[in-house]
């Protein structure tokens, strides 16, 4: 081959290796810009909760870089589609630290637990006032049930964003019906009940009675005392509950026209236990009312210092209740 025929393929290949080195070298930098942008920190200024829609990486791009989460859409479809071996992207709500990266952003729509919100159905409450609870809290979903009275059982539950109201009054009430036969197969034998929806409803009278733990076995002796002698219960709470149709549990004066009145929750004017409950009993109220303390006493008003002053005679109760009277600011 002539001299000149080889410099020529010389200064060709040289051009060609060149080529590909640029090429190589531009691949390279390409490269480790997107590892950066991948492990960079994002713009996002604080801890925020995200609700991730359903549909394809478009629409989580838009609904990150809406919360600020992340800089550039492109970015983010980038990265996603690059690491989608790693697993699927998930709509649910979620959690993202201040200056979440890419690879930590993904890394929480394909693995984090969504964000836990809680509620607390506390004890005491009529059925309509947990309603009322259930259907302010703004992440849960759907229609609002009206339980029935003393049907959920007063605790704090966990639900993710989007869950439906009905679905936390179906595990209230489950809650409530294991605890309820759990505690009533346990129940002192001698405590004078037919089932445990009498069990459930002087419960719901004990819990509106006293707030102070240590009291609840002394309020429910003080009953079956009454009920043993045929006596009137005579509870305060069953009277407002007939009085305000269970809208009310409290700030609510007696007068002398609602104790007087004929109606099926007025213990005043009825033997024995209203027709179901007047309020949700907690777990501790149930308790205390299935195991009461041995006790004579037969009557209970509040105490000037706080709590109650039990009495087994009329006359005691009377200088209780003087006491109490004495007691208040005029």
């Amino acid at each position: 081959m002539p001299r000149r025929t080889l410099r020529r393929w010389a200064l060709l290949a040289l051009a060609l290796l060149a080529l590909i080195g640029a090429a190589a070298g531009g691949a390279l930098l390409a490269w480790h810009e997107t590892q950066r942008r991948y492990t960079a920190p994002g713009p996002l200024p604080a801890d925020t909760a995200v609700v991730i829609p359903r549909g394809g990486a478009l629409d989580i791009a838009r609904a990150l870089q809406a919360q600020g989460v992340i800089g550039s859409a492109d970015a983010f479809r980038l990265a996603a589609a690059l690491t989608a071996s790693a697993g699927p992207l998930h709509a649910a709500e979620f959690l993202f630290p201040a200056h979440a990266s890419l690879r930590e952003t993904l890394a929480i729509l394909r693995s984090a637990r969504p964000v836990q919100h809680r509620i607390t159905l506390p004890e005491g409450l009529t059925a309509a006032q947990i309603a009322m609870l259930l259907d302010r809290e703004e992440a849960l979903s759907g229609d609002t049930p009206i339980p029935g009275e003393g049907e959920l059982l007063a605790d704090t539950y966990g639900f993710e964003r989007g869950t439906a109201r009905s679905a936390i009054a179906d595990r209230a009430a489950a809650a409530m019906r294991r605890t309820l036969a759990r505690i009533w197969a346990e129940r002192d034998p001698a405590i004078p009940l037919k089932s445990p929806h009498d069990l459930l409803t002087l419960a719901s009278i004990v819990e509106r009675e006293t707030a102070r733990p240590e009291e609840r076995p002394h309020v429910a002796a003080v009953f079956y005392n009454r009920l043993n002698r045929a006596m009137r219960l005579q509870s305060d709470p069953t009277v407002i509950y007939a009085a305000t149709g269970g809208a009310r549990t409290g700030g609510h004066s007696i007068t002398r026209a609602e104790l007087d009145t004929d109606h099926p929750y007025n213990t005043y004017r009825i033997r024995g236990l209203p027709p179901a409950p007047i309020a949700t009993p907690g777990a501790a109220s149930l308790l205390a009312t299935a195991h009461p303390i041995p006790s004579d006493d037969l009557f209970f008003v509040a105490a000037p210092t706080g709590g109650h002053s039990f009495a087994r005679t009329l006359e005691e109760h009377n200088r209780n209740v003087a006491s109490w009277l004495a007691a208040q600011p005029r």
